[in-house]
């Protein structure tokens, strides 16, 4: 929905177009900047008096008006914005509560979901537990090697076969073709032990999909016990399906995942 000037800026649109046509050709009297502006006549003196009022126009001549320089105009608008702005900053921060941690929020939307995912990785200080599909990787895997290079445990689980980019890496069993479901892509990431993001892309409609986010202890720390029992899935598909010995890395890791409680 379109919002009017005057609730952006603070003026209304015909105030905006007498200055602006002000600026174009001053000095002039009400009846001239009417016309030259398009703002009716019954209305042009109200818009002087505003304009006066918050010292955008000067009344140069009886009955002559002049616009202040627009770079000033400007600098003011955005200086009474920004004052508004820390104001209102102020007054939120002193009236809310701390954030409810108990809720479970939804996030619609794909580049929301995203951003909110980005936003978690930046921040995360010791570990990332993320489950994710190629067309979420292309997003995600650059900022998630910048957190393990400051020192941040990235365990990654990609659900399709990816080249090796992490320390701890593995790719999730492929299920039988019978099991295979092409419309959705699980998507979980769990940051710090402190808040999830988790659930399901829809093929098709990414825009659509609806992803959960919360910071609930329970809630948390079931996410990422899931994430890190699919390590565990790996290494018995490993074993048990595909009748194979874990490698000397897939075996450190397999400790070091162990007794990652």
């Amino acid at each position: 929905m379109k919002k009017n000037t005057e609730v952006k800026l603070g003026l209304s649109d015909y105030a905006l177009k007498a200055y602006i046509s002000l600026t174009a050709n001053h000095p002039v009297n009400g009846s001239q900047l009417s016309r030259q502006s398009g703002v009716p006549r019954a209305r042009i003196y109200d818009v002087l008096e505003t304009l006066i009022a918050n010292g955008f126009v000067i009344e140069s001549n009886k009955g002559m008006y002049t616009p202040i320089p627009s770079k000033e105009f400007v600098r003011r608008l955005r200086q009474d914005f920004e004052s508004v702005l820390i104001s209102l900053e102020k007054k939120i921060e002193k009236a809310q509560q701390e954030p409810e941690k108990d809720v479970i929020w939804t996030i619609k939307g794909y580049e929301v979901a995203m951003g909110k995912a980005k936003e978690m990785i930046e921040n995360a200080r010791e570990e990332i537990y993320i489950r994710l599909s190629i067309e979420e990787g292309q997003h995600l895997d650059k900022i998630l090697l910048n957190a393990e290079n400051r020192g941040v445990q990235v365990k990654y689980i990609s659900m399709e076969p990816i080249p090796e980019k992490f320390k701890y890496q593995i790719i999730h069993p492929v299920p039988e073709k019978n099991e295979l479901d092409s419309s959705t892509r699980f998507f979980d990431i769990v940051v710090d032990k402190e808040e999830i993001l988790c659930g399901m892309f829809s093929n098709g409609d990414d825009e659509g999909s609806v992803i959960n986010w919360g910071q609930n202890k329970r809630f948390v720390l079931s996410g990422r016990d899931s994430l890190r029992h699919d390590f565990f899935h790996y290494f018995l598909h490993r074993i048990k399906n595909e009748k194979k010995e874990l490698t000397k890395k897939e075996q450190t890791l397999y400790e070091f995942i162990l007794h990652d409680i």
